[in-house]
């Protein structure tokens, strides 16, 4: 027989049942202050307390609800979530932070939405990392050290690790643990903690047997240590272990910064593209688009170390005219990646270098607006951005605006700041304080092996010397620089552009004219 009142009871308890423990707490708390209210009104006819449309039951519920007080937290956000609501908020956040960090919720509104979910799920692991995420894009560190710990805290004492993984899974957490902690402080640049850490992870991983752990542990090892001494030998290690245990895309991320590391140190350019064609096999084979993308980066940047401006525009048109191999959400643009980020830069300085600053400018005002001041990879178009400003404030002439870039530039990379004062003090006429400079940058810069810096820095020596010394004795002078910097050239096959080199070659200045027959392009 059918019943309307057996429906509605069905009802109630499906959508009971459905409801979160969040939810179950609103209701249980909306409930007892109806009831506290209805003990209050006496003399109320039984009938005038029984509501007959759904709707009023609504707005009686909402109205009841706002009486309580509220937090910030539950202010901000649109509502408790069920456990699968929960897990398609992370996701989806985790997604968009990856791939396009400007269609996520800003790191204040997305903090706030997971201060929502820890407050009535506190053990929430996939909540924490999110949390520790989010703590990254601000450069906050010690509220990413709190979140990264407690998620292995909650990952551990749930026993989600032990129920995957066996009996391994609490020694799989404490490892795994130890070495993102590694990773977040060589992240911020404190290589003595992340040290620390990594002995921890390596000695757990030795104790379970854990090749993938250690190989990871040896290429952090390698980040950490290259700041101390060169660790070449290292990398190269991590990359035959990587192959031999079948880790193409740690393999990969390995070529990537020996290549990097090899480009700075001054090795030639055939060796290095060789080295990036065997990477990109391993990328192709293995489907890792997120890696096709680094290298094309990667060929962009060294092209441009090199002095080679058509073979860089060429790859940064490619990059830019892909189609990702990656399936992401609609609306998502997979492009809004550091590699994209990279190659922009490269192509707005190429435009400013050949005189179209306009054209710059429409690009950087692009950059903006895919890369929001506040994104994690913004960084990267400041710099460029200060960087073409100052040299289009140097060539206008316009010295004092030049001199208050630098305090920008270096903010942001000390390396190129020191040497782009130096370039202001030699334009001011400070030949002694830009000479105590350039020497104190060429000590620095040959401790870690740049061999980019230390060749403009001789170039720049050679400018300086020409108004500090007048006398005839003073070009045996001069020409000691250049051998010098012509060996580092030609090992490095770098192209330095004709205007620089016929400024330094010229006529009238050397009464030996024997290197004015020299090939100025390597």
């Amino acid at each position: 027989m059918f019943s309307f009142s057996g429906l509605f009871l069905r009802h109630m308890i499906l959508a009971y049942n459905k409801l979160s423990f969040s939810q179950v707490y609103k209701l249980y708390t909306a409930l007892q202050q109806y009831f506290l209210n209805d003990e209050k009104k006496c003399g109320i006819d039984e009938n005038d307390m029984e509501l007959t449309n759904t709707e009023e039951l609504d707005g009686k519920m909402e109205k009841e609800e706002l009486d309580i007080p509220l937090r910030e937290e539950e202010i901000s956000c649109s509502g408790p979530l069920s456990q699968k609501q929960a897990e398609y908020f992370l996701s989806q956040q985790a997604s968009l932070l990856k791939n396009d960090e400007t269609k996520a919720l800003t790191p204040v509104s997305l903090q706030k939405e997971l201060n929502n979910l820890l407050k009535f799920n506190p053990d929430f692991a996939e909540a924490h990392y999110l949390s520790y995420l989010n703590s990254l894009r601000v450069h906050d560190v010690f509220s990413s050290t709190h979140s990264l710990l407690h998620y292995f805290d909650r990952l551990i004492l749930t026993g989600a690790e032990s129920k995957s993984n066996g009996d391994e899974g609490y020694g799989r957490s404490l490892r795994y643990a130890a070495l993102n902690l590694a990773a977040l402080h060589c992240r911020f640049g404190h290589y003595q903690q992340a040290e620390l850490a990594l002995q921890e992870a390596i000695r757990i991983a030795q104790e379970s047997n854990d090749h993938v752990c250690l190989q990871h542990c040896l290429s952090w090892l390698h980040i950490s240590e290259q700041k101390i001494f060169d660790s070449c030998v290292l990398l190269e290690h991590s990359v035959n272990k990587s192959l031999h245990f079948g880790l193409p895309y740690l393999a990969s991320l390995g070529i990537q910064s020996l290549v990097q590391q090899r480009a700075f140190a001054g090795k030639a350019a055939n060796k290095l593209m060789d080295a990036l064609k065997d990477s990109d096999l391993l990328h192709w084979k293995h489907s890792l688009s997120e890696l096709i993308d680094i290298s094309i980066a990667q060929k962009t940047a060294i092209w441009r170390l090199y002095g080679r401006s058509t073979m860089a525009l060429q790859q940064a048109q490619t990059l830019l005219s892909m189609n990702s191999l990656e399936a992401v959400n609609v609306g998502v643009q997979q492009n809004n990646t550091e590699a994209f980020a990279v190659v922009l830069c490269h192509l707005a300085e190429l435009h400013a270098e050949q005189g179209y600053f306009a054209a710059a400018s429409e690009i950087l005002k692009h950059l903006k607006e895919r890369f929001p001041p506040n994104s994690q990879h913004a960084q990267l178009w400041m710099l460029f951005d200060q960087k073409i400003q100052f040299e289009r404030a140097m060539n206008d002439g316009r010295y004092h605006i030049a001199d208050s870039l630098v305090a920008g530039i270096t903010a942001l990379n000390s390396i190129e700041g020191m040497y782009r004062k130096a370039i202001v003090l030699k334009a001011q006429n400070q030949m002694l304080e830009a000479h105590k400079l350039l020497q104190k940058l060429l000590v620095h810069c040959q401790e870690i092996k740049n061999t980019e810096i230390v060749i403009s820095r001789a170039l720049l020596e050679v400018l300086l010397s020409y108004h500090c010394f007048a006398c005839p004795a003073a070009d045996r002078a001069e020409l000691g620089f250049l051998p010098g910097m012509f060996d580092l050239s030609s090992r490095g096959h770098r192209a330095f552009s004709a205007g620089d080199l016929d400024t330094v070659f010229t006529p009238g200045r050397f009464k030996n004219r024997t290197l004015l027959g020299l090939n100025y392009r390597f």
